[in-house]
């Protein structure tokens, strides 16, 4: 008998906690939600006879993403979450991308794809999840879900592609876009003014919607010195930052914590970035094509 599965209940399911902690996070992207649907896990363990369970770690997933399924559903029922609440402060670890090699997402990537799973319907979610972050095999999904194995593979393949992006498929010039992106993003946050303005056309523009821009008015600006002024005043509020595909191009996703997270789009020519849109209205958010490309490289 393995340490985990010797001792009393309570003690056999501390010893799981962590991994269904990170497991319900990763579905809910709330941490209080997610320590209520493990402690309701907990609670219909309490009452069902533990020597009943042939697989108490496979009994244990089933309950709590049926759970965090349902919480999903109620969700949707009120139309929360259209894009994503806010960005999480601290992510349980726990997980990582099996399936297909990859390797385990910074924690910044990994918060880009918790604000861009909140845009799935709650089954593309939950098979995304299982399979994907916690090799969770697709006849067992199915089982959770309600639905046969290739439905639920048919889930999480849908759910990959909106989600995330699939890098053999980035065209040159959209790898180029990443680089100068990621470049921009790098500067920024070191506060290098120089190389900001290495990266900037001398006359580009930006825009930022009501929504983005501060005091709720839109904000229209050009000139590169100017624009570098605003991103360093920007990213003092953006404590979160990542590289996604905004509509097939590279852009950015960033937000402060415990806030909604806005859309940064550029357009790009050559070497340098010769306008920036940044994005927050709900609704203009929800029409663009948001993926995170290229995870853990």
């Amino acid at each position: 008998m393995s340490d985990t599965d010797s001792g009393s209940p309570a003690e056999r399911f501390e010893r799981r906690r962590a991994r269904l902690t990170a497991l319900a996070f990763r579905m809910l992207g709330a941490s209080g939600e997610a320590e209520d649907a493990v402690q309701e896990t907990w609670m219909r363990l309490s009452r069902t006879d533990i020597d009943d369970i042939r697989n108490l770690d496979g009994w244990l997933t089933t309950v709590l993403s049926r759970i965090c399924l349902d919480v999903l559903r109620a969700r949707e029922v009120r139309q929360e979450y259209p894009l994503g609440s806010v960005v999480p402060e601290t992510i349980p670890s726990a997980a990582t991308l099996g399936p297909e090699d990859r390797a385990v997402l910074t924690e910044e990537m990994e918060r880009a794809v918790l604000v861009l799973l909140h845009r799935l319907h709650p089954a593309e979610r939950v098979a995304f999840v299982l399979h994907d972050m916690f090799e969770v095999p697709f006849y067992e999904i199915a089982e959770i879900l309600n639905r046969s194995p290739n439905a639920a593979r048919l889930l999480a393949s849908k759910a990959r592609h909106r989600v995330v992006g699939e890098s053999d498929g980035l065209r040159p010039d959209t790898l180029r876009e990443h680089r100068i992106v990621r470049a921009f993003l790098a500067a920024v946050r070191a506060g290098d003014i120089t190389a900001v303005l290495n990266l900037l056309a001398p006359d580009i523009t930006v825009s930022a919607d009501k929504v983005a821009a501060p005091g709720r008015v839109p904000v229209t600006a050009s000139g590169a010195r100017t624009v570098a002024r605003l991103a360093a005043g920007f990213a003092t509020r953006a404590e979160f930052a990542a590289v996604v595909l905004v509509d097939g191009r590279a852009g950015a996703l960033v937000a402060a914590r415990d806030e909604a997270p806005a859309v940064m789009a550029f357009t790009i020519e050559g070497e340098r970035i010769v306008r920036i849109e940044v994005i927050a209205e709900p609704d203009a958010l929800a029409a663009l094509s948001l993926t995170v490309p290229d995870l853990g490289r």
